[in-house]
């Protein structure tokens, strides 16, 4: 991936060697991209300080969790350090709970959000988005003995759990559901089990990680939609440099192969392409 010559000799002023610190959770305020995005030069900056700050959630498997030795991985947590090694800088995640990822962007904590990040019209107002890089279906659970609920229509007048921001919440109230904030695809499931909750939308990826992990677990899915959503990877409006390095590192990982391997790795499955 081509980088214009000024900022190549920008990075290689400062030394970025483009190695994965893979550093997990510190949310420090060190020299980064992150400060100071406003002027529309995010990408010099990124380039300059040698590493990129990426916010992710960590609680959310197979997309971004901590393994059993307490590392950082996923689905999503590995597309960014390939960026960032496309981009020839280190990577630092920051970890945040959902709520307040898009807000560490906006102070000036991170420089962009890779976890699952789907395009709404209320985000296109202060980010723009890369080009997609998984094509993912939603679905349905139930509890294993729910027989009232069978597509999305069923859900007017129920409780779904949901994380309260998130575009799955949203696609819930609209169908009538009444929300029941939770966190995490494992608290989901046990709403769904102790009768505190009657349904969650999710990703199907999402479900089919859980139940792979949890093969006795006595939920079931029971709709799809027809639509299908797709991750992309936001940054603060006039950013272009940026966008662009970042969809050239996105077409260059799914050219390679290297984006279909690790969506087998995580997901069983290829999400990465439309066909």
């Amino acid at each position: 991936m081509a980088i214009a010559p000024a900022l190549v000799a920008a990075c290689l002023l400062t030394g970025c060697g483009g190695q994965d610190g893979g550093a997990s959770g510190s949310g420090s305020q060190t020299e980064s991209g992150a400060g100071a995005a406003e002027d529309g030069d995010q990408l010099a900056k990124i380039l300059e300080a040698g590493k990129i700050i990426i916010g992710t959630e960590g609680t959310y498997s197979p997309n971004s969790y901590h393994d059993e030795n307490g590392d950082l991985v996923g689905f999503d947590v590995e597309v960014g350090r390939k960026v960032a090694e496309k981009l020839g800088v280190e990577v630092e995640f920051f970890e945040a709970e959902w709520d307040s990822l898009f807000s560490s962007m906006d102070a000036g904590r991170i420089d962009t959000v890779i976890n699952e990040v789907e395009y709404s019209d209320e985000r296109a107002l202060k980010y723009d988005f890369s080009n997609p890089y998984t094509y993912i279906r939603g679905a349905l659970m139930v509890k294993g003995d729910n027989e009232e609920i069978k597509s999305f229509e069923d859900l007017d007048g129920k409780k779904a759990a949901q994380n309260l921001t998130s575009s799955w919440g949203r696609m819930a109230e609209e169908y009538g559901a009444e929300l029941v904030g939770v966190d995490a695809v494992a608290q989901t499931v046990d709403l769904l089990l102790t009768g505190r909750a009657d349904a969650t939308l999710n990703v199907e990826t999402a479900f089919s990680d859980y139940l792979k992990k949890n093969p006795d677990a006595d939920v079931k899915v029971v709709a799809w939609t027809e639509e299908v959503s797709s991750s992309l990877i936001p940054v603060k409006k006039g950013n272009e440099d940026l966008l662009k390095a970042i969809n050239e590192a996105i077409d260059e990982l799914r050219e390679s192969g290297e984006l279909a391997e690790l969506s087998e790795k995580y997901f069983g499955m290829d999400v990465t392409s439309e066909d």
